[in-house]
């Protein structure tokens, strides 16, 4: 590693001849053994099945080459023990950049142990259009049968919002959905030496991905990007804090101190600045949810698994969805609820039964609260995206529950804002708007049974201010107008999917 002191540029020239040679700079398997086994250890000694479940993971980290850099992270979680996950050593990019040969590790891995494991796709929006490919694989070669299995095998989840930005949506694919510019990072690749064009959005966020794999499924036979979605933070400080007003950053050197706003968090390889990415930019991001029946490895394994997870983008909003073709307009305010809607439906990352013949659409079930500290709940909406009969990715936001008695139009859409109480100058906000909870059942209007379609659910929270406030009040820095003092935060439930 580069020692304390060294100039940016000599980091810079080790990050890139590592990666150009493909060669690792810490070349000791002693060293990595010794490493992975304190750490499983670590893991082993501080799970407490019922009270606190330590998982075993690492990162696999590739930015694919330095000709096309993109950013192709995978976080590989174990559901096992020291037993089985000491039997290995962890898969860098120096085995291979490649992910499918990252799947192959993980399939060794099972053969030889009995063990599982799965892998979450992370931070596709620096990717440069590499992370959900429609074509060509990463090796050049054409996507197959056997690229779709193993991607939708050992990838059931996609981290959709973390620190370097959002991935749900994108503001050029979805121009009709008014908060689809959140956290937006689209200047480059993850070292900032190739700009973003145009075509590589649909490629990089999770919506757009959605669609793109129920029009691989037409093809191929198999969705591979039919994923759950979690957040989380990639921070590199062991402070994992989520909240704006306790935002630590990304890394050490963006920790809470005076300007630490306009410091890099991605400097140019390039030399570009308009490449680079700022410490203002990120986010205070984000949360992986899991609808879990007990707090063990096992079990919590095993809603990742099924896809019955959902993201934040920092606070802890509650939130559960269920799709079926029978739920009634009550049932959502029963104190039974969640049994209604396993017993008559599935849950989210499920996929909905044939449809009764006496039906017209799917109904949805869907209900959330806010976190205790922090902003009331704006609206929850459903995002609806399907492929229609030419083979165009198609979208669709509908408000399905709103707060302060606001009215829903019969489009679909409430056009009336909450409102906004954030002091900027005090980083300070009222919850005297929005509401503690939103309940709603919900059945698609224009449903058609013969397209693939699938249904997520987004929870908005009421305008509060964002850690860059709080670092002006804090140690009175003057920040750029352009820099986003106020925003929304929110969740993402897992798609419920349709297939005719």
């Amino acid at each position: 590693m580069v020692k304390a002191g060294k100039s940016r540029e000599a980091f810079q020239k080790w990050l890139s001849d590592a990666v150009t040679q493909n060669k690792d700079p810490i070349d000791n398997p002693k060293m990595t053994r010794s490493v992975w086994e304190r750490e499983i250890g670590f893991a082993d000694e501080y799970n407490e099945p019922g009270q606190f479940t330590a998982l075993i993971g690492f990162e696999w980290t590739s930015i694919a080459t330095m000709q096309a850099p993109g950013n192709l992270h995978r976080v590989v979680i174990f559901k096992d023990g020291v037993d089985k996950a000491g039997q290995i050593l962890p898969f860098s990019t120096f085995d291979s950049y490649d992910p499918e040969d990252l799947w192959d590790y993980m399939a060794k891995y099972e053969e030889k142990t009995g063990g599982s494991v799965l892998a979450i796709a992370h931070n596709g929006n620096v990717s440069n259009g590499l992370m959900f490919p429609v074509e060509k694989r990463l090796n050049g070669k054409a996507l197959d049968r056997n690229y779709v299995e193993m991607r939708v095998r050992y990838e059931p989840l996609y981290e959709v919002t973390q620190i370097k930005g959002d991935g749900e949506a994108h503001p050029l694919l979805s121009p009709e959905d008014e908060f689809a510019d959140y956290g937006t990072w689209d200047k480059s690749d993850i070292v900032g030496l190739k700009p973003k064009e145009d075509w590589m959005l649909k490629h990089e966020y999770a919506r757009s991905a959605l669609q793109i794999g129920l029009r691989l499924e037409e093809n191929l036979g198999i969705n591979p990007y039919k994923f759950g979605m979690v957040g989380s933070t990639d921070a590199h400080t062991s402070l994992a804090t989520t909240r704006e007003e306790n935002f630590y950053g990304k890394a050490a050197h963006l920790e809470p101190e005076a300007k630490r706003w306009e410091h890099p968090i991605i400097t140019s390889l390039a030399g570009d600045d308009n490449l680079t990415s700022y410490s203002y930019e990120s986010l205070g991001s984000g949360l992986a949810a899991v609808w879990a029946r007990e707090n063990t490895r096992e079990g919590i394994f095993n809603a990742m698994q099924k896809k019955e997870v959902y993201a934040t983008t920092g606070t802890r909003i509650t939130v559960r969805l269920f799709g079926g073709w029978d739920y009634q307009q009550d049932e959502v305010f029963r104190p039974d609820s969640v049994s209604i809607g396993y017993r008559k439906g599935v849950p989210m990352g499920g996929d909905l039964a044939k449809k009764p013949a006496d039906k017209t659409g799917p109904v949805f079930m869907v209900g959330a609260m806010k976190d205790a500290w922090s902003g009331n709940l704006d609206r929850i909406q459903i995002i609806k995206g399907w492929i229609d009969s030419s083979g165009e990715r198609k979208e669709r936001v509908y408000d399905v529950a709103v707060s302060d008695g606001r009215k829903i139009d019969a489009d679909g859409r409430c056009r009336i804002p909450v409102g906004d109480t954030v002091n900027v100058a005090d980083a300070s906000y009222l919850n005297t708007i929005g509401d503690a909870e939103l309940r709603a059942v919900w059945t698609d209007p224009d449903f058609d049974p013969k397209l693939r379609s699938f249904y997520y659910a987004r929870v908005l929270e009421i305008p509060t201010p964002t850690w860059p406030a709080f670092d002006s009040k804090c140690f009175g820095d003057k920040i750029p107008d352009t820099v986003e003092m106020k925003g929304q935060e929110r969740a993402y439930t897992s798609p419920i999917w349709y297939t005719p």
